[in-house]
């Protein structure tokens, strides 16, 4: 895969990656190609993470994502000028959801319930058999993330973590686990933001590289 030798060529160190990185891409593919979503979690510096990666699934990133014909056909019968405008400037976007915002929701359970379920509450209501749970976290034992992660694996998500080095209760319990070979908070997110990067590509690539959407 040309993007992860790239990787690999630009970091050399996540190297011992590679399998991962591969099997994580592969789970996320299957995921989009069913027409699933991905649901994406962390604290701190891996919750800015989960707005990014967000972000570079919903709209372009390096490839032009034009819409189908039929959806701008639809859009351009139901109003013209409208539709046309529509057609023009909407790209296409691989579905992803950050359980980091959604401000109101997180506060009133949070005061309402146990705050450290707020992951855990939105995989409950979001997740469907199929989807694709990301948990980003340095340590691999963030407590909110771990939960979020037992029930998606209960709701029949696959979940992909993303850690650092050390071996934790998330490279545990997740289908697949990119444990980055850092231990330092800060280093460990430098190396993270190069490997979903890589992903993000390859999702691209895959599903847009023809310039159609799903």
């Amino acid at each position: 895969m040309k993007h992860v030798d790239s990787l690999i060529e630009r970091y050399p160190e996540l190297a011992v990656c590679q399998n991962d990185i591969i099997s994580a891409y592969k789970i996320l593919e299957s995921a989009y190609a069913n027409g699933r979503k991905l649901l994406v979690c962390g604290n701190g510096g891996s919750a800015a993470d989960s707005e990014h990666v967000v972000g570079e699934l919903m709209k372009e990133f390096k490839l032009k994502r034009k819409v189908f014909a039929n959806q701008a056909d639809a859009m351009k019968a139901i109003d013209p000028e409208m539709g046309e405008y529509l057609a023009d400037n909407l790209q296409g976007a691989l579905p992803a959801i950050a359980l980091t915002g959604h401000s109101a929701l997180s506060t009133a359970f949070m005061n309402d319930s146990e705050s450290v379920l707020v992951f855990a509450q939105q995989v409950n209501g979001y997740g469907r058999e199929g989807d694709v749970l990301l948990g980003i976290s340095t340590s691999g034992n963030s407590k909110n993330v771990i939960y979020a992660a037992i029930t998606a694996k209960a709701r029949g998500l696959k979940v992909i973590g993303l850690t650092g080095e050390k071996e934790s209760r998330l490279s545990k319990l997740a289908d697949c686990c990119i444990q980055v070979p850092e231990t330092e908070t800060y280093k460990v997110q430098e190396m993270h933001l190069p490997v979903y990067h890589c992903l993000c590509m390859m999702l691209e690539e895959k599903f847009f590289g023809k310039g159609e959407t799903l």
